[in-house]
């Protein structure tokens, strides 16, 4: 199998944890995203390739593939990790706002999610793996927007779970419930209890999601700090 990884929305946090630790295991490295020149740094660090792609427009996720058809070949695990969030009572929402935040966390994910299933199809095995939210397992007010999206991507991956397990295709839908620690935002900072849940912790846990034998493939997991409420 081709080692190497495909991740989609790359940038700070979980992806550049996700990014490296792969990177450590040998696995060649794509980073997709809107604002590549963000990634320069992390390209570096971890050899990996960087694309352009607004990953809610059909062309552009197309047009990923295709180059990675040449220059990486079929990726062995494909993350997505994109979406969009704005708040607001239900009345004052603006409705092409709205359908660009679901194009953004829902239908980008599914036109992802079917390039690299052509690919692993023929193939016939790979992994495609989905960031999700609390907001896909439970909607708060003002947050119908992100509750639609998320509720939408983790529809997907369990649809796709019945449909390409049975095909030797690993699905995986992560729910993050809680905040993700950054070093870049004063209010995710942390308080040095492990309130927040460190991103490189996360991205291993997305590894052995990977490396589950599938005897015994879960399609989905819920990580939250050991201090939060359920």
């Amino acid at each position: 199998m081709n080692r190497s990884v495909l991740i989609v929305g790359a940038g700070a946090g979980l992806s550049s944890s996700l990014a490296l630790q792969c990177s450590n295991l040998g696995m060649n490295v794509a980073l997709a995203a809107r604002n590549i020149e963000k990634l320069e740094h992390l390209s570096i660090e971890t050899k990996a390739s960087l694309h352009k792609c607004d990953a809610s427009k059909i062309e552009d996720v197309a047009n990923l593939f295709k180059d990675l058809d040449t220059e990486l070949g079929i990726p062995e695990l494909v993350v997505y990790n994109p979406s969009a969030r704005f708040r607001g009572a239900i009345e004052t929402l603006d409705p092409e706002k709205t359908k660009e935040a679901l194009d953004v966390t829902c239908f980008g994910a599914f036109l992802v999610a079917q390039q690299a299933a052509k690919r692993m199809l023929k193939r016939g095995s790979g992994s495609i793996f989905f960031t999700g939210a609390s907001a896909g397992v439970k909607g708060f007010a003002n947050s119908s927007v992100f509750a639609m999206g998320k509720f939408g991507l983790r529809g997907l991956a369990q649809a796709l779970a019945r449909e390409l397990h049975p095909k030797n295709i690993h699905i995986g839908h992560f729910v993050i419930d809680g905040g993700i620690k950054s070093d870049t935002r004063s209010d995710r900072k942390g308080n040095g209890d492990d309130n927040m849940l460190e991103p490189d912790e996360i991205a291993k846990t997305y590894l052995e999601f990977h490396k589950q034998h599938r005897s015994a493939w879960a399609w989905e997991i819920e990580v939250r700090p050991w201090v939060e409420t359920f």
